[in-house]
């Protein structure tokens, strides 16, 4: 069964805002092998449209060069989009719609290694479901004081267990967790 890995930049302050974040060129890197690991990308409308604006070629001149291979990446990877309101779309993308549980255990049963869940709103949903194997926080020594903020609604507590950190400069580091396996009841 493949494993699904929530990935996201988020502030000290908890938010999650990709404007807030202080990305370096090592971010894009660990960005860029984290993407590259993946079978898929899940993503819902938003992100995939934030997305596709940012890094569907042409990308934008203005951007480093350091960029470039991130762009190159997400823009090969295959991408399921999760959306009740998109009636199609396409940057090898499939549309995912009805049962979120039901769709993303169906793709965690093909064949392969890792999926991948980016954004906001989505991860919480499945987060909500248990469908998470792996959280990565990408924490960026600042405060936003303003949101979105990280898995924000969830109605339990998500206990989680460190399983790695990478520093990544400039006081970011990525920071991965799994879930707390549930204690055995006496």
């Amino acid at each position: 069964m493949r494993r699904l890995r929530y990935t996201i930049n988020v502030m000290l302050d908890g938010c999650v805002d990709h404007r807030a974040s202080t990305g370096n060129e090592a971010v894009h890197r660990h960005a860029t092998a984290t993407l590259a690991r993946a079978d898929a990308l899940i993503l819902g409308r938003v992100t995939y449209r934030m997305m596709e604006e940012a890094w569907r070629p042409p990308v934008s001149e203005a951007m480093p060069d350091w960029t470039r291979p991130f762009a190159s990446t997400i823009d090969g990877a295959k991408k399921y989009v999760v959306s009740s309101t998109l009636e199609q779309v396409d940057w090898n993308a499939e549309l995912i719609s009805g049962d979120l549980g039901e769709a993303v255990r169906r793709l965690k049963e093909l064949p392969g290694d890792e999926l991948y869940v980016g954004g906001v709103a989505l991860p919480t949903a499945l987060a909500e479901l248990g469908l998470i194997d792996e959280y990565e926080f990408v924490v960026h020594p600042r405060v936003a004081g303003r949101g979105p903020y990280l898995l924000e609604g969830l109605t339990t507590p998500l206990d989680l267990e460190p399983a790695g950190r990478d520093d990544l400069g400039d006081g970011i580091v990525a920071m991965r967790y799994v879930p707390r396996a549930a204690l055995p009841i006496e």
